[in-house]
């Protein structure tokens, strides 16, 4: 391969900047990670060709710092980027100003995310290429009467959401004329209190929304889907457990949201991995689509088992320049995969977070069982950053079947020194409810009502694991 570029800088930290270097090594391209003081001993860094430190631990102060990350990337003679997930990941100015630096940006372009990371944007974009939207009013209800107007036409159970509220605040649901009357001025009067904005909407209420999203991959002039994943175990908004393909669909309805994707992206030149996420209703069997994350996602390797493919190395193919190597009739659904979130926490005590010293670490193995992480005895897991530890993901034939292995993958499993939310998954993978993939983005908050996690044992006080010495890349540097 003739390459645009020879030496990568890995924007991240953690699981995601291990599997990233991993993914450039096999391309045969550099590798340079960066990292804040927190991160110094970490993984990424021992596993990278170079390291370049771009500032303290708090994120703000270092991976959170385009300048810095800049500095670091045009110090160490990177020819591109990768952002990974999460900090810089979605910020298209940082693009911007890889791009205008004269290095690669691994992603979408500048333009693809300000259009798709804003959601009032990607919305309007959904409507443009005929790609359903959850119904609701056109804009701010200013009355009751305009209200039940509306609501007549979108349909009963609906939300009465504030136009300033957000992280599932603010909201108030009707479930009929009456019921929604005698709730809008409460509503507005809510808003006003809580958010200093009285105006409000209307949106359809789901009762039995299932989290679903397509896996995309384009070169900017073609793409094709690597179809879905369901993600529909959720804890305050936030993914637990993710799996392909979704036991909801009907092969008639996975083919109609992966087509709906499609359109989507094609009609904004999608270039890279990017994730088109819907909620799905249960009791209708309609989607709607909600966002776009503009970035390669936490729960990639599921869509990588299902598939075969390496989203990873393909965003990287793309981005050195060539096109697009995968045609969609060769892509095909094989078998089931599962992915669990093992974080840092104590999930008996409200999901606590557990930073602390990992004194053991047993990985699992065997045919169809995967491991993400950037663990290693000896390793600190600090208090600074996202808790999550690693991605547990196991394939087989079927979803039974994978059940059964994630299981007995669970049992093998050890990380000692800090809580972890093993335990969480263990009983969640033993659960009927979830065996019968009978699930919607409310079921485990609901589940965890009813099913009270024991106590997790104290972490014994024992003499540290040996911990290795701070790494010697072949090429060390240091930003101011």
């Amino acid at each position: 391969m003739k390459a645009a570029f020879n030496k990568v800088l890995i924007a991240n930290r953690g699981e995601i900047a291990v599997r990233i270097i991993r993914a450039a090594k096999e391309l045969g391209l550099q590798t340079v990670a960066v990292y804040s003081d927190a991160d110094a001993r970490s993984l990424a860094v021992q596993m990278a060709d170079e390291a370049v430190r771009i500032g303290p631990a708090h994120a703000s102060k270092s991976y959170l710092d385009a300048d810095a990350v800049l500095h670091a990337a045009e110090l160490s003679g990177a020819g591109a980027v990768h952002p990974g997930y999460g900090f810089l990941s979605e910020n298209a100015d940082f693009a911007e100003r890889i791009e205008a630096a004269g290095m690669v940006y691994i992603g979408p372009t500048p333009e693809a995310i300000r259009t798709m990371g804003n959601k009032a944007a990607a919305r309007a974009a959904a409507m443009r290429a005929g790609v359903p939207t959850v119904p609701g009013s056109e804009g701010v209800v200013n009355d009751a009467d305009s209200a039940v107007a509306q609501a007549e036409a979108v349909g009963y159970p609906i939300m009465i959401k504030a136009s300033a509220g957000g992280g599932g605040r603010g909201i108030r649901i009707a479930r009929d004329e009456a019921e929604l009357r005698q709730q809008f001025a409460t509503a507005t009067a809510e808003a006003k209190a809580a958010f200093g904005n009285g105006e409000v909407y209307l949106e359809r209420f789901i009762r039995r929304a299932r989290h679903i999203e397509v896996q995309i991959l384009g070169d900017g002039a073609r793409v094709v889907h690597c179809f879905e994943r369901e993600c529909s175990l959720q804890r305050r908004r936030q993914k637990v457990w993710e799996e392909a393909p979704s036991a909801a669909l009907s092969e008639t309805k996975r083919a109609e949201l992966c087509a709906s994707a499609l359109r989507l992206a094609n009609a904004v030149s999608y270039r890279g991995a990017g994730t088109l996420e819907y909620l799905f209703d249960d009791d209708t069997q309609e989607f709607f689509f909600i966002e776009m994350n503009t970035r390669i996602q936490v729960e990639h390797p599921v869509t990588e088992m299902v598939t075969g493919i390496d989203l990873v190395k393909e965003m990287i193919c793309i981005a050195l320049g060539n096109p697009l190597r995968l045609r969609q009739e060769d892509i095909r659904l094989e078998g089931a995969a599962i992915e669990v979130r093992i974080n840092a926490e104590n999930a008996a005590k409200g999901f606590m977070p557990s930073p602390g010293l990992i004194s053991q670490l047993v990985v699992p193995g065997g045919p169809g069982v995967r491991f993400d992480s950037m663990l290693f005895p000896g390793y600190t897991v600090p208090a600074y950053y996202d808790s999550l530890l690693g991605k547990l993901i196991v394939h087989d034939r079927d979803r039974a079947n994978a059940l059964a292995r994630l299981r007995r993958a669970l049992g093998e499993l050890k990380v000692e020194g800090v809580h972890t939310t093993i335990a969480l998954h263990q009983a969640l993978s033993g659960d009927a409810q979830v065996a019968a993939a009978d699930v919607h983005t409310g079921f485990l908050e609901t589940w965890l009502d009813a099913n009270p996690l024991a106590p997790a044992s104290p972490i014994p006080v024992a003499a540290p694991a040996a911990v290795p010495s701070a790494p010697t890349p072949s090429s060390e540097k240091v930003t101011a």
